[in-house]
């Protein structure tokens, strides 16, 4: 199919692909990520941007401090639970006047992968402790992502989780927050979900769904280790906020938690982070920014294949490579897709003491991918394009953990197809049925218009 034809093809599938659903209207030229953007809408109107958006600590703070008046409070948090004015949700809980007032102790913090500070990039964090508290934070991400243990929670009147989701099933902060909410049912002990915007919006939904064979929301221990994120049929992209996937977990899983999601004040479903004016705060160190947030979902399966996703470089999950990588010859093949909303160039970079260990010091061969609108850019189909002409270019260099794979992407079908070289759209096509469903089935637990 010529290219030009082909391109008027994808952007009418993309409308077709969430046509049960709210698209964010086109633009072009889009300031860079910091700048708000009164164009972005949906159904052909303009979003109006009239407030920065409240965060739930900051709802909670000002409107809703009886939920802990009085009480012994867990947190769950890191470096992303801020207010507004970047006030950590912990200094506001342990010492703001209000907090006091309402008799509220901070008796437990909780850290999930990456550490309360955010900056961890290894397995196996330890606990450490908070200076500014005195506070020791118990770290939830020891192997793998780990339940609160019940022996930390004796003392504990209510837990609180404040954790920044990034809008991609495979996050560990939604397994923490699961966790939290077995623990809080296993010990009687209501839980808090504080909410926060998903950086890529709440109109879309995307990508394989996880499927049931995979999905295992068995509770780990630090003797029984389990994949943190693999835990329920969800889309690669869900389209959901944290408290939304709370209430999820909640009707679907049975868990009897007795929950609270404390909701964000301003936010709506077409807001693109950037548009919430809330500080940017990196949910870790491989997402810099909102455009590698962005493609995240597109490159995270690659984690588990022996390909760089750009890991010690500037621009993590915006770049893939490898030393055997025939860089032009494959965005040469991508480019002839015509994906929507992105384009690709060959490049060379040198991954400096990457996390993942794959060709540090080494200048190797790759391909970047450039956002041209992040309205029409589908990332599971990228990262789907991306698998199939690595099959065509480098079959043979190409290696896979199939499993690792499949848990990320969400179908050993998907990947099984596509390297058999199976077209990547048609492939991702046969997934709408799916997303249409779970679109029309979570709308129930939907916080937000």
């Amino acid at each position: 199919m010529r290219k030009s034809a082909r391109s008027v093809l994808r952007r009418a599938l993309v409308a077709l692909s969430i046509g049960s659903g709210v698209i964010a209207c086109a633009g072009n030229n889009r300031p860079p990520d910091n700048q708000p953007l009164p164009e972005d809408g949906i159904d052909g109107m303009p979003l109006r941007i009239t407030r920065r958006v409240r965060p739930g600590i900051s709802v909670l703070m000002d409107d809703s401090i009886r939920l802990v008046s009085g009480k012994r409070v867990a947190l769950i948090t890191n470096q992303t639970g801020v207010d507004e004015r970047g006030r950590r949700s912990i200094d506001l809980l342990f010492s703001d006047p209000r907090a006091q007032r309402a008799g509220v102790k901070l008796v437990r913090l909780f850290s999930p992968e990456h550490g309360v500070a955010g900056t961890a990039d290894h397995v196996n964090v330890a606990d450490e402790k908070d200076e500014k508290t005195g506070l020791i934070v118990h770290s939830l991400y020891q192997k793998s992502t780990i339940a609160p243990p019940d022996s930390l929670l004796t003392d504990v009147d209510v837990l609180v989780v404040d954790l920044q989701d990034i809008g991609t099933r495979t996050w560990t902060y939604v397994g923490v927050m699961l966790y939290a909410m077995k623990a809080g049912a296993r010990r009687g002990i209501p839980v808090l979900v504080l909410d926060r915007p998903n950086p890529l919006s709440g109109v879309r939904t995307e990508g394989a769904i996880l499927d049931s064979s995979l999905a295992n929301a068995e509770e780990p221990s630090p003797t029984k280790s389990a994949n943190g994120f693999a835990l329920f049929p969800l889309p690669l992209r869900h389209g959901l906020t944290m408290g939304e996937l709370a209430r999820l977990f909640q009707g679907q899983l049975k868990l009897g938690t007795r929950l609270t999601v404390v909701p964000m004040q301003y936010w709506r479903r077409a807001m693109w982070f950037n548009q919430t004016q809330l500080p940017w705060v990196r949910p870790s160190p491989n997402l810099p920014n909102q455009t590698s947030a962005l493609l995240y979902p597109a490159l995270v399966p690659f984690e588990s294949s022996n390909l760089s996703v750009g890991r010690g470089t500037n621009d993590p999950f915006q770049r893939v490579g490898a030393p055997w990588m025939r860089a032009d010859t494959l965005v040469r093949l991508l480019e002839d897709l015509a994906l929507t909303g992105v384009r690709f160039h060959a490049e060379r970079f040198t991954p400096v003491q990457p996390g993942d260990g794959k060709y540090g010091g080494q200048s190797i061969p790759g391909l970047r991918i450039e956002v041209t609108d992040r309205a029409l850019v589908q990332p599971a189909r990228v990262g789907a394009a991306l698998l199939w002409g690595l099959a065509r270019v480098n079959r043979d260099s190409l290696h896979i953990d199939d499993r690792g794979f499949d848990l990320r992407m969400g179908s050993a079908r998907v990947r099984e197809a596509i390297l058999a070289g199976a077209d990547p759209d048609a492939v991702m096509d046969r997934q709408l049925p799916a997303i249409v469903a779970f679109e029309r089935d979570v709308r129930r637990y939907h916080l937000y218009r």
